[in-house]
């Protein structure tokens, strides 16, 4: 429904050009995570700062945009609140090097585990999350410092300027690709509220409501190069204990959300980005904020949409977001303050519709209905929760539904042989959920003296596939018969514990192949 990608391949113009619009959209988000947090504004900046390069150097997926973000900063405030500050400096030092290990041991690649169902909700969730942040743009603070709809003339001027940097973004790109239209549409729209003097709010307005009333008098942008401090806390192991439940969900929140957006950016553009460097990338950018006064993050899908959109592709895209935020804080505070909080909110809506899967209304008829219910799911919970939470729920109910499935497809075809045994020619596999319907093909009291289970066509997966391997041949040793195993592999009869002395196994013939259990070591 909405085309909004730019499909251009990777070159340095647009790379800095899409760089300095993402940089721009970059300033009032890293300000808001940072009041999320707890902490100060210049915390964020710097986090989206040092988030931002470490990880267009060191990670595995160019173009993809990292910064302070939400999901994480829900998960500080807590550790703020009652530790300080200095404590979240060492748990996203700790969660840097939890992030390092991951990419070490190659963690990564499980992101392959998440079906195709559950990131359309995780798209389709962002989406609506973003769209839903952005309401908070169109209240203010009243006298008593509650939060109300603006009405009336400000109401109608943020709407017209929101749809002017929308129809900007949307129609220029059918003139020309030459610049970005989400930078054009920031330069226009606040070209056009400052030399007519508009009365809207603008991003020094924002962090000005967001402060205490004493100290929003004097709010700025401005800051320094962040410099290095090793975190001011006791080497004990009591701080650790403190920090590490903190640092291991920041860890944990920030992998998921950064390769889940790689596997994203992997689709739109048709490439394929390193999961595993990626995890490495985010711990290096994470222990660095650690020490240099950063809340730390991991990558923003709304900041990489934007870059996608504004034909960012290489690593200098994000290098470039990065050290222009930098030079921002540091040079052109005053310009960036005068930014309507209008532009960028006509920007980001431009990010929902383009990120939304608006497929995933028409296909909704033609998948399973229990696709269809996932992809449902893990968009509310996305909306309700936490992103993080919605794909791990995701993914567990997709593993339920597919081994519900796959417990209905055990059967077996029986035969007499020419040595008057009754043979069991099992069909699909053994494992926790096909148990009771395995053991209700089987009738030990009817059966010969002699019954052979053939596997040649099944597989025993778990343990619980052995235990009621087990079971059965105490029944069947109970009545005084003989059960053979035939094509079991030497992992099942290395597991078997009780059948082993009750059956014959058939090892000529058996086939290698791995079970999982908790008792091999």
């Amino acid at each position: 429904m909405f085309n909004l990608i730019n499909s251009n391949q990777s070159n340095v113009k647009n790379d800095l050009l899409s760089g300095i619009t993402v940089a721009l959209a970059l300033v009032p988000e890293a300000v808001a995570f940072a009041f999320v947090a707890g902490v100060e504004p210049m915390v964020g900046l710097y986090a989206a700062f040092m988030m931002g390069l470490l990880t267009s150097i060191f990670g595995g997926r160019p173009g993809m945009i990292s910064g302070a973000t939400g999901a994480t900063a829900v998960v500080m405030v807590g550790l703020v609140a009652v530790y300080g500050v200095q404590y979240l400096f060492a748990a996203v030092v700790l969660a840097g090097i939890l992030q390092i290990l991951a990419g070490v041991f190659k963690l990564g690649k499980f992101i392959r585990i998440v079906p195709h169902p559950v990131m359309l909700g995780f798209v389709n969730g962002l989406a609506i999350v973003i769209f839903l942040a952005q309401l908070s743009q169109f209240k203010s603070p009243d006298e008593l410092g509650h939060w109300q709809w603006i009405q009336g003339e400000n109401l109608t001027l943020m709407l017209g300027l929101v749809a002017l940097t929308m129809a900007i973004v949307h129609f220029l790109p059918k003139l020309t690709t030459a610049v970005p239209s989400g930078l054009v549409a920031i330069v226009v729209v606040s070209g056009i509220v400052i030399g007519m003097d508009l009365d809207t709010r603008n991003v020094i307005d924002f962090v000005r409501e967001m402060l205490p009333a004493e100290q929003a008098a004097d709010a700025s942008l401005k800051g320094e190069l962040p410099s290095f401090a090793i975190p001011m806390v006791p080497f004990t192991w009591e701080t650790l204990v403190i920090i590490f439940p903190t640092a291991l969900v920041i860890a944990a929140i920030g992998l998921i959300e950064s390769l889940l957006t790689l596997t994203l950016i992997d689709e739109i553009t048709n490439t394929r980005g390193q999961g595993n460097r990626e995890c490495i990338g985010q711990g290096i950018a994470n222990t660095t904020n650690g020490f240099f006064g950063g809340m730390g993050g991991c990558a923003m899908i709304g900041q990489s949409m934007i870059n996608i959109n504004s034909g960012g592709r290489g690593r200098l895209s994000g290098i470039t977001a990065a050290l222009v935020l930098l030079g921002f804080i540091l040079f052109a505070a005053e310009l960036i303050e005068m930014i309507p909080l209008a532009a960028l909110v006509g920007i980001m809506f431009m990010v929902v519709l383009g990120t939304f899967e608006w497929s995933s209304f028409r296909i909704m008829r033609k998948v399973p209905a229990s696709d269809a219910f996932i992809i449902v799911l893990v968009s509310g919970v996305t909306v309700a929760f936490d992103l993080a939470i919605a794909v791990v729920v995701g993914v567990i109910v997709s593993a339920l539904v597919f081994a519900w499935k796959h417990a209905k497809h055990i059967q077996a075809n029986t035969y007499i042989d020419d040595k008057g045994y009754k043979v069991y020619e099992l069909r699909g596999p053994i494992f926790f959920a096909s148990v009771t319907s395995f053991k209700e093909l089987f009738t030990p009291e009817d059966d010969p003296e002699h019954v052979v289970i053939e596997f040649q066509r099944s597989r025993v997966s778990d343990h619980s596939g052995i235990e009621a391997l087990d079971g059965l041949a105490e029944k069947y040793q109970a009545l005084g018969k003989k059960l053979h195993l035939r094509h079991l592999s030497p992992e099942c009869r290395q597991l078997l514990s009780r059948a082993d002395d009750l059956c014959e196994v058939n090892i000529m013939e058996d086939p290698d192949y791995h079970v999982a259990s908790d008792k091999l070591g």
